[in-house]
């Protein structure tokens, strides 16, 4: 039997996989399976390079090693994950810099309520490899570095407090955070092959600085949250420390929302979808479970008010795939002549109308020549 029709059908019969909850309009069926873009086809490259479909447009925001349009602000190189945060009628784009060697950091673009730019700064320098993050609900970035026994650190938008490095939310090859207002606890993810999914509960709801670091753990009674003994990772990696932790292969993007926290893998190219309020884990896609799958090399994930679902992609034919809340993918954008490079950074502004995302090589392939673009154009609603 062929391993994907195999997969197919082993999903479509475990009810404890393939499970239905509720979103913003109606209930997924997981897994998601290859359709029609609710935007229509992909038109013609555009002057950026750009595949998107009909009445959307393309703009560059930044580019890596020059300044920021109206600004001195020197524009990162490597840009990786990113979010934007409300700003008065404006809003403000924070970046991460996928550099090592202390080379990576956080910078911030500041749109008016126009999608002007009116300012770029920095908001964290002299970190390492710092790869996506998360937005908590007190307007904090928590940029995660990506590298071993890495830190998190907790970053100020508006750049008028100085980043905070928190230790109590363990030492490990960081990706990913999504805060979880609800049960009060941020998720994280791990780019291990062997990585784990964990949660920080904060001692105070607001304040990193203290709390309990646990791990997902699978064993017969289902999924249980176990504390990690030891968060510095230090002699052993956290993710060694659990026994019954349950292993996925290389943790990338994570995005909360209604309940539920969807994080990707890209070893098996998944996105996941824990049910926190049920304690219960479905996976929302596979490449492997769709045929003529649009989506390959999943990376960050991000979410629209609509209750769509956009994934980028790092490798595969450069594409950032919508998944709809009725259970469809399908390639929202693509961006040709820079096949050595990636897609990351997905982040809707407060009103839901333009698309922020990266290239982070560029046409090049290298850290130097990122992008970092603005797609605007009639997204649902």
């Amino acid at each position: 039997m062929e391993r994907r029709t195999f997969l197919r059908a082993a999903v479509a019969s475990s009810t404890a996989i393939a499970f239905g909850f509720s979103v913003t309009r109606e209930a997924i069926a997981y897994p998601a399976q290859t359709g029609p873009s609710p935007y229509g086809p992909l038109q013609p490259a555009d002057a950026n390079g750009i595949e998107l479909p009909s009445n959307f447009t393309s703009r560059v925001i930044a580019r890596s090693g020059q300044a920021v349009s109206g600004t001195d602000h020197i524009w990162h190189g490597a840009p990786d994950g990113g979010v934007c945060f409300a700003d008065g009628s404006g809003w403000i784009y924070v970046s991460n810099a996928e550099l090592g060697g202390g080379a990576g950091g956080v910078s911030a673009v500041r749109f008016d309520s126009g999608a002007n730019i009116t300012g770029a700064y920095p908001i964290l320098s002299g970190t390492t490899q710092n790869c996506a993050g998360g937005a908590t609900p007190w307007n904090t970035w928590l940029s995660c570095e990506e590298t071993d026994r890495g830190y998190v650190f907790e970053t100020d938008p508006w750049g008028n407090q100085t980043a905070i490095q928190r230790d109590a939310m363990g030492r490990f090859k960081h990706e990913a955070a999504a805060a979880d207002p609800d049960r009060q606890v941020v998720y994280l993810t791990e780019d291990e092959s062997d990585g784990n999914f964990y949660r920080f509960a904060p001692t105070t709801w607001g304040d990193m600085s203290a709390g309990t670091l646990q791990v997902l753990v699978e064993g017969d009674g289902g999924l249980s949250w176990v504390d990690i003994p030891d968060p510095d990772g230090s002699p052993i990696r956290t993710r060694h420390q659990v026994t019954g932790a349950k292993v996925f292969d290389g943790g990338e993007g994570a995005y909360y929302r209604n309940g539920t926290c969807f994080f990707t893998t890209k070893g098996d190219n998944r996105v996941w979808a824990y049910d926190a309020a049920n304690n219960a884990l479905a996976i929302a896609y596979d490449d492997d479970l769709t045929d003529n799958p649009p989506l390959t090399g999943v990376d960050n994930i991000t979410g629209a008010q609509v209750g769509d679902l956009y994934v980028a992609e790092d490798g595969g034919n450069m594409e950032i795939c919508v998944i709809t809340p009725d259970d469809v993918i399908a390639p929202f954008l693509r961006v040709t002549g820079q096949d050595e490079s990636e897609l990351c950074g997905v982040a809707f502004n407060p009103a839901g109308d333009r698309l922020y995302f990266s290239s982070q090589r560029g046409t090049t392939g290298a850290s130097s020549d990122g992008i970092t673009y603005e797609v605007t154009g009639p997204f649902r609603s």
